[in-house]
């Protein structure tokens, strides 16, 4: 058992150090002469507000851009911070999201009323809380274009300032960056390997158009990752980039913010219960076991420790965050284990921005 564990803690190993190097990353600085249209659902987001409208004021080296923000039924200051902060810049428009359509999620019924008042080529969702660079927005549609790709998800930089946030948001980039090789992936595209994050995610509007927008991640909570698939399931090619240099986002500030926040969706994320307790176990055998072996005297304990940390580590290099808790990963994923019982427990009844989800 042991052994099978070493060689399982090799190949992560292995599929992080090859995606290090051949990750896609947005980097070209051209411009952009074809129409993006910039969806940006906001619900409640005023302290993002500010940085978040200035950071699109900025963007730079796209010749017809339009930014469609759409408020999804704000009850604070959402909307006057809106009017103030855009002001006269004409490639704002905002729009107020209908009722939330029967049988939708808030955040994605919002998201199909953007997409319907968009004509442009391209079609970028943003989260409120994701603040990008001048060049982000030229860069990623450069990318897609010299790639021809579909869709891309440049992932952006993960900020984490508390203890819990270092031992969490990093083991976002690296479920993916250990697991799945990209460049196969990309040629090869199958719905088993698609990877988005709703976060920043590029599609061409044609693409949208052929799986009606949003309707077929209508009531899913992981709607980035099912998008992903609904897409690539219609015949679709694209890819997870690294974002980090051009966009960075923090997602929660406390314990408790990420208990909510991972809470909401963690339980949808394995693809039901006989998926949630392989990713348990897949968490327990390369977090906990190794720490077991150790403390048993074990010395192959320590060789799939140090493996797994180090493919933390790369992820961590690359996704410009903290390498040095990659060797808490014992600790982290003791904690996964903990949010992925507590979303299971709280399904359904978890309230978030005032809606339960």
């Amino acid at each position: 058992m042991a052994q099978l564990l070493l060689s399982f803690s090799i190949l992560i190993f292995a599929i992080s150090l090859i995606n290090f190097f051949t990750i896609r990353i947005p980097k070209r600085d051209e411009e952009v002469k074809k129409a993006v249209t910039i969806l940006a659902p906001m619900r409640n987001e005023a302290e993002n507000v500010p940085e978040f409208i200035s950071a699109l004021s900025a963007q730079m080296g796209v010749r017809n851009l339009r930014i469609i923000v759409i408020n999804d039924g704000s009850t604070d200051k959402t909307a006057e911070l809106l009017d103030t902060v855009i002001g006269n810049d004409k490639r704002f428009a905002v729009i107020d999201s209908p009722v939330q359509r029967l049988g939708w999620l808030g955040k994605v019924s919002a998201l199909q009323t953007g997409y319907q008042a968009a004509e442009s080529e391209y079609i970028i969702t943003l989260d409120a809380d994701v603040r990008l660079e001048p060049n982000a927005v030229m860069r990623a549609i450069t990318q897609l274009e010299r790639l021809r790709l579909d869709f891309t998800s440049p992932y952006p930089r993960q900020i984490a300032q508390t203890f819990p946030e270092k031992l969490i948001q990093p083991l976002l980039h690296w479920s993916w960056m250990s697991t799945i090789v990209l460049r196969l992936a990309e040629k090869y595209p199958r719905r088993s390997t698609a990877v988005g994050n709703g976060q920043f995610f590029v599609v061409r509007k044609s693409a949208l158009d052929a799986v009606d927008g949003f309707t077929s991640v209508s009531n899913q909570i992981l709607d980035d990752i099912e998008l992903a698939r609904s897409l690539i399931g219609a015949g679709f090619k694209g890819v997870v980039t690294e974002g980090s240099g051009i966009a960075s986002t923090r997602m929660y500030s406390s314990l408790d913010e990420i208990r909510q926040g991972y809470g909401k969706s963690l339980w949808k994320a394995f693809g039901g219960p006989i998926g949630t307790v392989i990713a348990i176990a897949f968490i327990f055998l390369t977090g906990i076991v190794p720490v077991i072996l150790i403390l048993n005297g074990y010395l192959i304990g320590w060789f799939i420790y140090l493996y797994i940390s180090f493919s933390r580590e790369i992820s961590a290099i690359r996704s410009r965050s903290n390498p040095l808790y990659a060797f808490l990963h014992p600790i982290s994923s003791a904690l996964l284990i903990y949010l992925i019982i507590y979303s299971w427990r709280k399904r359904g009844t978890i309230q978030w921005k005032g809606r339960t989800v």
